[in-house]
């Protein structure tokens, strides 16, 4: 039997030299068949330690909260525009901040009563709004107070529309935190979820104040659909208010 020659390490050094740049060489073909996707895993590795933490997070809610409110100052820009140019009143006037004074406990979902009255220019008939829209309207003042009726007070009627579909109706207190909106229309295309606004067709109120949410719909009431509507200012729950003054 003849015996095993082993390579000699002369020949085997220059081999030993090559392999770190063999290394290198198959790395590359790696990145290159994986189109980089395997660096930027190891780099999102290394690098989550430093991803935002909760002060970076709250400088970008504050950046969407500063660009949510010049796109909505935009808004209301290019909306005073286009009333003026249609000869449209105001959508609104001043606006008074007023403290809620007292309520009645067997007149809850009726009334309530305002620390401010006619020396500060408010007026019958005047809307107010609290956070989430608009609650109702100013009944009767004294030099010193004022009485506001909820929009879920019996007597209440208040024109609105919903924001998607456009469509018209009435809305009806029933003495609870929700509503009732008859329609003017057979059809009038609408689901749970739709926004509804106070009417631009309103002489009471400002047109497109935020009013409420579209719960539950009836489609074959007479003479024409209805809705119950959850109110979107917490009527029951305000300790301040804005009164809009004309």
């Amino acid at each position: 039997m003849a015996p095993v020659r082993l390579p000699r390490v002369g020949v085997l050094l220059p081999l030993l030299r090559l392999w770190p740049w063999l290394l290198v060489l198959l790395a590359l073909v790696a990145v290159r068949l994986s189109k980089g996707s395997g660096v930027t895993d190891v780099y999102g590795l290394l690098s989550r330690p430093f991803w935002p933490g909760s002060a970076q997070q709250e400088w970008i809610r504050a950046a969407e909260r500063l660009g949510d409110q010049a796109r909505l100052d935009q808004l209301e820009r290019e909306n005073r525009r286009l009333r003026g140019l249609l000869e449209l009143p105001a959508a609104e006037g001043r606006q008074l901040q007023v403290a809620v004074i007292s309520r009645e406990p067997g007149g809850w979902w009726q009334q309530l009563v305002l620390g401010k009255g006619s020396l500060q220019g408010i007026g019958v008939g005047d809307a107010v709004v609290a956070p989430g829209g608009l609650i109702g309207l100013v009944a009767s003042t004294t030099p010193t107070t004022s009485t506001v009726r909820l929009l879920s007070d019996p007597s209440s009627r208040v024109g609105v529309w919903v924001g998607r579909s456009r469509h018209h109706g009435l809305l009806t207190g029933l003495g609870t935190g929700r509503p009732l909106l008859r329609f003017l229309e057979k059809d009038p295309d609408v689901r749970p979820g739709d926004v509804i606004f106070s009417s631009p067709a309103s002489t009471l109120v400002p047109p497109n104040l935020p009013v409420g949410v579209i719960q539950r719909i009836n489609l074959d009431a007479d003479p024409a659909p209805e809705a119950l509507v959850q109110l979107s200012a917490p009527a029951d729950a305000v300790d301040w208010v804005q009164v809009l003054l004309p």
